[in-house]
């Protein structure tokens, strides 16, 4: 086989569908966030707003978060020094595991190195744990959900996305005796959605089934100290595991569960994903565990985000651009074509100084493609305005549609 021409045609084929995703090379400085320094390919420089980023609360920047981490670095080094089991457990990871658990009114926690890991590793072991247990799966999970899912070896089922009726149909007509768990999400990402928890709670408790929740796009967000669409709705309680991530709105890097202590030791014990992997630096998880600390306290921080989503929400709905808006802090700005999507986000980026990374196949199905900004309170009413001149002069430009996606 002539394994460079075939390289080339899988290659190809990207650019052809116009889907070939380009790394933008930034420097982001402290303390000017959300600018930052695009160095372009011919090695010249340009000063650039970014809109895509998931630090959604500046948190990466954060003088408390700063200093955790300078802190760590000097008293502890670099390095972990190798996995959780053996010699990678410092008192950092203890505290940021303390923290994360407390956030979310569980026993106990456990760090992974992304929240990726955390829901493969944690999904594709849980039949280990029950066996013959069947998991229930909304359509539109993250891909590191279906992946463990698929990994598991167990029985699993899709169910519509938020289609709690289609949930409980499901589930009825499996063995009543067999072990159950509905994974679902908080908020999915690309549309902003909100996944209906105290319904799939409700199924769930009627058919006897656990309850696995994603909360990546809502921990640092919602609820009065950041707990998560759950904690905002009073049903933290009701769910038996939280996925979560470190690195967006907590703006450091990792992912966690959080459930009940045997819970955590059972997956801990039996996840090859856990077992085998170095543990986060100490550095990292000082600075994770002063961020989740912070936000806890930091309502002022969350007000400000959902004001700046509101903001941008309205003036881009009185241009008449087709965003997609379910009330959440996501701002998506539906294009419909991949080799558009990516002229767009070429031309605000060249033009404007705008970055907003272009979201086509298969992060979201085909003829969905779409711009995704996501507002920030460290983004100003100029930064905003900038944002807002520039997409209406881009779809003017394009002669693109401006009916509405959805309200």
């Amino acid at each position: 086989m002539n394994f460079d021409a075939a390289l080339d045609t899988a290659i190809a084929r990207l650019h052809d569908e116009g889907r070939y995703r380009t790394f933008i090379d930034i420097e982001r400085r402290r303390g000017d966030f959300p600018q930052a320094v695009w160095r372009k390919p011919d090695g010249s420089e340009a000063e650039i707003t970014v809109w895509c980023g998931n630090d959604y609360l500046g948190m990466g920047q954060h003088p408390e978060v700063l200093a955790a981490m300078h802190e760590a670095i000097d008293a502890a080094g670099a390095g972990s020094g190798g996995t959780r089991n053996i010699s990678g457990t410092t008192v950092y990871h203890k505290r940021l595991e303390a923290e994360l658990a407390d956030l979310h009114g569980k026993e106990a926690a456990l760090v992974f190195t992304s929240a990726y890991i955390a829901n493969d590793a944690t999904l594709s072991t849980l039949p280990k744990l029950f066996p013959g247990l069947i998991i229930y799966s909304d359509a539109l999970n993250h891909a590191s959900m279906i992946e463990g899912v698929r990994r598991n070896g167990g029985a699993k089922r899709v169910f519509r996305h938020n289609d709690v009726a289609h949930l409980r149909a499901l589930m009825a007509a499996d063995d009543p005796a067999a072990p159950k768990l509905v994974a679902f999400e908080s908020i999915y990402s690309m549309d902003g959605d909100f996944g209906p928890i105290k319904d799939i709670c409700d199924a769930a408790d009627d058919f006897g089934a656990l309850t696995y929740i994603d909360e990546v796009h809502a921990v640092g967000m919602y609820g009065p100290r950041g707990g998560g669409v759950a904690e905002r709705d009073g049903l933290m309680g009701r769910i038996d595991i939280i996925n979560g991530t470190l690195a967006k709105a907590f703006g450091v890097f990792g992912g966690y569960i959080a459930a009940s202590a045997k819970m955590v030791d059972a997956v801990r014990s039996y996840a090859p994903g856990f077992i085998f992997t170095t543990s986060l630096p100490p550095t990292v998880a000082a600075g994770a565990a002063a961020s989740v600390r912070v936000l806890k306290q930091a309502q002022h921080l969350r007000d400000a985000q959902q004001l700046n989503a509101r903001i941008l929400k309205m003036r881009l709905k009185g241009l008449g651009l087709p965003i997609i808006d379910h009330g959440s802090h996501i701002v998506p700005v539906h294009v419909g074509d991949p080799i558009h999507c990516k002229m767009l986000s070429d031309m605000l980026l060249e033009n404007f100084g705008i970055y907003a990374q272009p979201i086509n196949f298969p992060t979201v199905p085909r003829g969905t493609e779409r711009l995704r900004f996501t507002p920030s309170p460290v983004h100003d009413a100029g930064q905003i305005d900038r944002l807002v001149k520039a997409m209406d002069s881009l779809w003017r430009h394009c002669a693109l549609n401006r009916a509405e996606a959805s309200a």
